[in-house]
């Protein structure tokens, strides 16, 4: 067994197309089918299924799969300890990054992350925070940015900002009529949710002390797009509520902050209990802290808003 063939087989779980995880490996398509089918008969199992398509790993495969990143991201550690110039950072890294935020953050910080490290390629996915957590601990995502705590032992967190709710409410409704308003008095009817699976669906409902069944609305709009609530509701009726980052200055009329202590979801970086490159981290973590608002990181009163 050898760390090429390892290669081979996460790319190929990565790609699920032999020809395509050739590519990815700069070999050509017969000697990644070669080298995986040689490990699959040292270790006498079977790690993918090739009847079905695309492929897939096997049970045991799958079991096998993780381990085998483990030990790459392992080895890239060790790469990583030894290397002289631990100041110099390049590379290419993916990032999971939640759909609430990723339109509000990205354009602000990404430019000056890019003057700070211009040898480092970033590949950006929108994703769920499940799926975002779930492809960090198997190591095919290697930085998630998302709604922290997430509880789980393998992943570092490294704490962003607290980003407080607004209530984003229907010209004419009762809660614009308050200055600010208190999260006990948020009623349960005509209330605006995005569709399930997303982290801040849920925010809303510790929020608002509810349950989706106890929600009264019309219209059942499945959408995970705040924006798309946000027109919805203008020219509608009825309430949500939003981060801060996503106000701009044309929702003015339509939002309300809440009283103290606010409501807010704490923004983090996360990362497998493996990943070594610090630098990469502080810049990274320096262009967002300094891409939001002073208050976001200063010591005003929140109460974070559990999310799972």
């Amino acid at each position: 067994m050898t760390l090429q063939q390892l290669q081979y087989v996460v790319a190929l779980d990565t790609h699920r197309h032999f020809v395509k995880a050739a590519e990815s490996c700069f070999v050509a398509q017969p000697t990644l089918t070669l080298q995986v089918k040689k490990l699959e008969e040292e270790v006498h199992l079977t790690l993918f299924d090739r009847s079905v398509k695309p492929l897939e790993p096997t049970p045991q495969g799958a079991r096998f799969i993780v381990r085998a990143r483990q030990i790459l991201r392992e080895v890239e550690g060790l790469k990583e300890m030894v290397n002289q110039d631990r100041q110099s950072v390049e590379g290419n890294f993916k990032i999971g990054i939640i759909p609430t935020l990723a339109p509000y953050i990205l354009p602000l910080f990404l430019k000056v992350f890019q003057e700070k490290l211009p040898k480092v390629s970033l590949e950006i996915l929108e994703l769920q925070s499940d799926v975002i957590l779930e492809q960090l601990r198997v190591g095919q995502l290697d930085i998630g940015l998302l709604v922290t705590p997430t509880h789980i032992p393998q992943l570092r967190e490294i704490k962003l900002f607290q980003e407080p709710f607004w209530v984003f409410a229907a010209e004419g409704h009762k809660l614009l009529k308050k200055q600010a308003i208190d999260a006990a008095e948020l009623p349960k009817e005509d209330l605006w949710l995005l569709q399930q699976g997303h982290c801040f669906r849920d925010q809303i409902l510790n929020v608002c002390q509810t349950n989706a069944q106890e929600t009264t609305q019309p219209i059942q709009f499945k959408t995970g797009s705040i924006e798309t609530l946000k027109r919805m509701i203008q020219n509608h009726k009825g309430f949500t509520l939003i981060p801060e980052l996503a106000i701009d200055i044309q929702d003015q009329k339509w939002v309300r902050p809440f009283k103290d202590p606010q409501p807010a979801r704490q923004i983090g970086m996360v990362v497998h209990g493996s990943f070594t490159k610090e630098v990469l981290l502080k810049e990274l973590r320096d262009s967002i802290i300094h891409s939001v608002p002073d208050h976001f990181t200063k010591s005003h009163e929140y109460f974070t808003v559990q999310w799972r």
